[in-house]
């Protein structure tokens, strides 16, 4: 089950491969995550010199049972990401490569356990999305169209 998208994300970049990792969160993230109140936007990926994995900037708003717990609350702590030894050398590896960065993409559930999928992407220049917008408006107009002659799909 998504339980959040980060829909800009595909739109400004260009996916060319994702991963799954596990997320290290406290109790109360976790609650506040199910609970849908997570945001994904402008969240970025980090591998420091140890070649530990941080998902930094994703914001988890706290979650209000647990207001006597989380006194001096972060919501934008960098959080680790638990990957195979082989996933992080490979992500090392592609993340030097000029240009290349790796984003999260989605939150999800899986058997219970929250997940996050991390993309490596390239930017999309300015023509790009201006393209992409031109294609959806078109058939968008073609959908309103076929709709009003009464066509079926």
């Amino acid at each position: 089950m998504i339980i959040a998208e980060n829909k800009s994300a595909y739109f400004d970049y260009e996916i060319l491969e994702t991963i799954e990792a596990g997320i290290v969160l406290t109790g109360p993230e976790v609650k506040a995550i199910k609970k849908g109140t997570v945001n994904l936007t402008g969240s970025y990926v980090n591998i420091d010199k140890n070649g530990i994995v941080w998902l930094t900037n994703m914001h988890i708003a706290p979650y209000p049972p647990a207001s006597g717990v989380q006194k001096n609350y972060n919501p934008t702590r960098a959080r680790k990401l638990l990957l195979k030894k082989t996933e992080i050398a490979s992500l090392i590896g592609k993340s030097k490569v000029k240009g290349l960065t790796i984003i999260p993409l989605k939150v999800y559930t899986k058997g219970g356990i929250l997940k996050v999928e991390i993309g490596l992407s390239r930017g999309k220049k300015k023509w790009d999305k201006r393209e992409i917008i031109k294609k959806r408006e078109e058939e968008r107009r073609t959908r309103i169209t076929l709709k009003n002659y009464n066509y079926k799909f």
